[in-house]
């Protein structure tokens, strides 16, 4: 438990010293897109009978809270690769269950702590309510902690700093913006709705975004178990790589 919270503990201070780059900027960016887009299309669309201002915040929360936990686990064990400072973290004895847990937790938390900002700064703009807070929560967790767990996979992976960058913009920003963030997957055509089901980021949209309006495009109970098994899935990837150290030991 000592690794553990020693390592949490060192994970949560690296994005929490720079908390204007690592969680302010993020809000902002959630604000610029709702200004925009809100701005623009509020007058003219709704869905599921929601103005889209409101459909629209939920989604960027959400967004906010999955590429915050990505890049924190990604680029933190990025950085501790190509500065060689991995090795103090692997000489300790951690097992690598705790070293895969004080990572995605800090992960999560960098994530929590984004989308609760841009939830906080934009819920000034319309009435916001919250049907089913359960819901809300447990979407945000387990996306917050996918996504972390993902990210150690590409942070692993990964041996230079455009190798990351590339794992970000050709995966993770497109399973992101094509998830239903800014419109609802019913407003497409049939192929690409049927296409939008095998994105598990939609699934985590859509079920997030049912805990403030109770209304959705699948039923939470659908979208909540593709997310757990996506979980476990990537879980257990990412422990089978910490075991054998994969591009981790020399």
């Amino acid at each position: 438990m000592i690794g553990f919270l020693t390592l949490l503990e060192k994970e949560f201070l690296r994005f929490w010293k720079v908390a204007f780059q690592t969680v302010a900027a993020p809000v902002l960016t959630a604000l610029l897109y709702l200004l925009i887009f809100g701005h623009v299309l509020d007058d003219h669309v709704t869905v599921h009978g929601v103005r889209y201002t409101s459909f629209l915040i939920p989604g960027l929360v959400m967004m906010q809270v999955l590429q915050n936990a990505f890049a924190n686990s990604s680029s933190s064990l990025i950085q501790a690769k190509i500065t060689g400072s991995i090795v103090f973290v692997l000489l300790p004895p951690i097992p690598y269950s705790a070293f895969f847990a004080a990572y995605v937790l800090a992960a999560m938390l960098r994530g929590l702590m984004v989308g609760l900002g841009v939830l906080l700064a934009t819920v000034w703009f319309v009435e916001l309510k919250v049907v089913a807070p359960l819901w809300i929560v447990a979407f945000s967790v387990l996306g917050g902690a996918l996504f972390g767990a993902l990210g150690m996979i590409a942070g692993i992976w990964s041996e230079k700093f455009d190798q990351l960058a590339s794992f970000q913009n050709f995966l993770i920003m497109p399973l992101t913006m094509l998830s239903g963030v800014f419109y609802s997957i019913y407003t497409l055509p049939a192929f690409w709705q049927r296409v939008s089901h095998y994105n598990p980021v939609f699934y985590m949209i859509d079920g997030f975004r049912y805990g403030f309006f109770g209304v959705s495009d699948v039923a939470p109970e659908t979208s909540l178990l593709v997310v757990v098994t996506c979980f476990a899935a990537v879980s257990w990837g990412t422990l089978g790589l910490l075991k054998r150290g994969w591009k981790l030991r020399a």
